[in-house]
């Protein structure tokens, strides 16, 4: 069985309406540092993605920050991570979040969020990479995208034989459960309450 030794946590520079959001994400980053799962994230020092890096340093574990130069202001690039790179574009940020992870979670967060969820979903629907991805739903926060999922599901426009896999859990103990069990080439079997969908 592989092991998970870091995860790739996307999630909003904002954090949201509710405290729920930043709870859940406190708890993520201390259940990580915990299990000894590093970090890698987008560098930022603000929103979830700060809560999340905060609280992996808070609790004794490692967290790599990748920031676009022209982000490091925008986003206050967090000073205290045991490694920040610094790269020149958003594309080459997102590989290197993708070489340096052994898994992907998706926190509550907007449009940019959403896109590099959605391309990791891709390139594992392509056959590119066989790394676990899991929304973290926070109050059902990745609700209406499940739907959506399923509307072009049963339109068509996901067929057979190209399906998207990914993980859904409630609450973050049950994230980095799911996370360990479903670790490239391992045999687990997801908890009742979580959904997996293929």
């Amino acid at each position: 069985m592989n092991e998970i030794r870091s995860l790739c946590v996307y999630c909003g520079s904002a954090a949201g309406r509710s405290p729920a959001y930043v709870e859940a994400a406190e708890e993520l980053g201390r259940l990580m540092a915990a299990a000894g799962i590093g970090l890698v994230y987008g560098g930022g020092n603000i929103g979830l993605m700060g809560t999340v890096a905060r609280s992996v340093l808070a609790h004794g574990g490692h967290v790599t920050g990748i920031i676009p130069s022209f982000l490091k202001e925008r986003e206050i690039m967090l000073d205290e991570a045991q490694e920040t790179i610094v790269v020149p574009d958003m594309h080459t940020r997102k590989r290197l979040m993708f070489d340096k992870a052994d898994a992907f979670v998706a926190l509550p967060g907007g449009v940019g969020t959403l896109e590099e969820l959605v391309e990791q979903l891709t390139w594992a629907q392509l056959g590119q990479h066989r790394k676990p991805i899991l929304l973290l739903d926070t109050n059902g926060f990745w609700a209406p995208f499940v739907t959506l999922l399923d509307h072009m599901r049963e339109e068509g426009f996901i067929r057979p034989g190209l399906d998207v896999g990914y993980l859904v859990a409630a609450t973050p103990q049950d994230a980095v459960a799911a996370l360990v069990r479903t670790a490239p080439e391992s045999a687990g079997t997801p908890e009742p309450e979580l959904i997996r969908r293929m």
